[in-house]
């Protein structure tokens, strides 16, 4: 119903910068929050950074700093700026919107294909 298409990916040297997208295409009922998430090797799936439907940021302290989401309501894309990247920065990104069900106080969760970041050099 909801699909989320990322790009952005791909490999830089540590101290670089990345910005990674998610594009949203189709019906979102009301939306609750919207975040990044990512998945190193013999990691679980963590997440990185959340916007709250109020717009306040949370970021996972590893990344505070040098990350930043943002939301483009107009263009219904999500933002990930990654500044100062550090080689345990490497991983599958993931971006997650969760929409509110209709006539419920439940949650619906869409997720991205996942693009990957390889920070090394």
């Amino acid at each position: 119903q909801v699909q989320l298409v990322e790009s952005g990916g791909g490999l830089v040297q540590p101290g670089g910068s990345l910005r990674l997208s998610c594009a949203a295409a189709g019906s979102i009922f009301s939306i609750y929050g919207v975040g990044w998430y990512r998945q190193a090797p013999g990691n679980q799936r963590d997440p990185v950074a959340i916007m709250t439907s109020s717009g306040t940021s949370k970021y996972a302290s590893s990344v505070k700093g040098r990350f930043t989401i943002s939301l483009d309501l107009a263009k219904n894309t999500v933002y990930l700026q990654m500044n100062s990247l550090k080689l345990e920065d490497t991983a599958v990104y993931y971006c997650n919107v969760q929409d509110e069900v209709p006539g419920t106080t439940g949650l619906r969760d869409y997720w991205g294909q996942g693009t990957l970041v390889t920070v090394s050099g």
